[in-house]
């Protein structure tokens, strides 16, 4: 009935009838190549002297292609798609686009693969927009200042290592110590924060995978969470394009004005994928030992993620991309490499972790760069001394391990040292509030938790907690009222009056 109607109006048949008149005969030149060998994702291409870097190819047999290395004689291509009849002597041709990946609304709540295809059972997004993989970062007139906080709900986080919307913040530890999990607790964090986050999971294993999606569904997560899996099992060069199709997916909406957050879930992963590419097209390595463009393509990646001005929208991209380092070496290639480019790191430590102190950051090796300018003026003033004073008690500490005595302002230190990191303890998947985070700090500095012993200081946080949901404050009371409010809650005469 459709085909009819629209051939009652006549829109089809004029459009028909105006192709039928712009054809012409003539001689038109059509430039192919054929596949000399195809094996562990990559393909080898004899002819298409026109090929461009990264230009996508279509092969006869349907399968799907992108440059990849330019050869004299031939030519390297990663395979996107590949279907049993690719062999070699299949036709190959040119198509003049780029890899790019639909985008939109249509993809919250959606896990995809890094070709946008779904993998969640569910009929494929209805998006009208495209974005390239692989685009230039914002140029400086485009960026603004970061002077917004992006709360991970992490106590010693929120803290002493604060971040900022459009910051780039390095998750960095050995297997094991709780990297991920940090991550996740940062997206069940942006719950009602009007904050778009993309979940990237490159090569990891489906177990781990349907882990990760389940914890987030479970949690509400996925209500305002895109993930876009390379699974283990997948070809490299999946696993070479899932942070690049995260970031396409996150940029459109930092674009239209709206703050994101992404987790790239792990870039070590990254970097093999491709130096298993670049070993398979025999590329020659630019540095000693590893392909020397891998750290140009990380800071590409990375650049893309910053707080655009007010003239540009104001939307954000903050990244979290996550390293692995082998028995806490962080001058390796790759972490240093990291480093470098973020505008600092979360170190987690296995010997904290075994101590028991969750989550396991080493705060002497943990940086926030930039966060400060976006701490709100409360936390930051009740905050301001507390890194400093932590630093000086764990220095103290590891001095009393001599057997020394110490004066009595300096027991004292130690003591307020205990209480703080008794208080920075948190397990996972419970993010807390800033209105928590300043309450706590609040009667830390006020000497409110001096006295009590470690199991008692648990249950006074509960209290501040549960005191927040029957009467909530908001941030930006006054210090008499937020004073006030403590005396009600921890002294429990205010459990029957707000």
């Amino acid at each position: 009935m459709f085909l009819q109607a629209t051939f009652r109006n006549g829109s089809l048949l004029e459009r028909l009838t105006e192709q039928v008149d712009r054809y012409r005969f003539g001689l038109r030149l059509e430039e192919y190549g054929r596949v000399l060998s195809v094996g562990d994702g990559i393909a080898w291409i004899r002819g298409l002297p026109s090929a461009a870097m990264d230009e996508l190819l279509l092969f006869e047999d349907g399968s799907r292609g992108l440059v990849f290395h330019l050869g004299n004689q031939r030519l390297g291509a990663i395979l996107l798609e590949q279907t049993v009849r690719l062999t070699s002597g299949s036709p190959v041709y040119l198509t003049g686009q780029r890899l790019s990946l639909s985008v939109g609304d249509g993809l919250i709540g959606r896990v995809i693969d890094p070709l946008g295809k779904p993998l969640d059972a569910q009929p494929a997004p209805e998006l009208n927009l495209r974005r390239e993989l692989d685009v230039s970062s914002p140029p400086i007139i485009a960026r603004d200042f970061v002077d917004r906080p992006l709360y991970t709900g992490t106590k010693i986080v929120d803290a002493m290592i604060p971040l900022g919307r459009g910051q780039r913040q390095l998750i960095i530890g050995d297997n094991g110590v709780g990297k991920t999990s940090l991550a996740l607790d940062v997206v069940l964090n942006q719950r009602d924060q009007d904050v778009l986050c993309v979940y990237v999971i490159i090569g990891q294993k489906r177990s781990d995978t349907i882990s990760a999606i389940d914890l987030l569904r479970r949690f509400g997560a996925m209500a305002y969470t895109t993930v876009v899996v390379a699974e283990a099992s997948d070809s490299p060069g999946l696993k070479y394009l899932a942070p690049f199709a995260g970031c396409a997916v996150a940029e459109q909406w930092m674009w239209h004005g709206r703050d994101t957050l992404i987790v790239y879930d792990d870039l070590s992963t990254h970097a093999r994928a491709y130096r298993e590419l670049s070993l398979l097209l025999r590329r020659p390595p630019g540095r000693e030992a590893y392909p020397g463009d891998i750290f140009y393509l990380h800071s590409r990646l990375l650049e893309r993620s910053t707080c655009l001005a007010p003239s540009r929208g104001g939307g954000s991209m903050t990244a979290l991309p996550i390293v692995e380092t082998e028995q806490g070496e962080i001058a390796a290639y790759i972490p240093t490499n990291l480093i470098s480019i973020t505008d600092g790191q979360i170190y987690l430590d296995r010997r904290l972790f075994g101590s028991g102190f969750l989550p396991a950051i080493d705060i002497t090796r943990s940086v926030s760069r930039i966060g400060g300018r976006a701490q709100h003026p409360r936390i930051k003033e009740e905050a301001a001394r507390m890194k400093l004073d932590y630093l000086q008690f764990l220095e103290l500490e590891a001095f009393t391990r001599f057997g020394s005595k110490l004066e009595a302002s300096m027991e004292e230190k130690i003591r307020r040292g205990q209480v703080l990191r008794e208080v920075l303890k948190q397990q996972r998947l419970t993010p807390q509030s800033p209105e928590f985070q300043l309450a706590w700090m609040m009667a830390y500095n006020a000497g409110r938790l001096d006295d009590q012993d470690f199991t008692s200081i648990h249950r006074k946080l509960a209290k501040l907690a549960e005191g927040l949901q029957r009467f909530p404050i908001d941030l930006s009371a006054s210090r008499e009222e937020w004073n006030q409010w403590l005396d009600l809650r921890l002294t429990g005469l205010g459990d029957q009056a707000g």
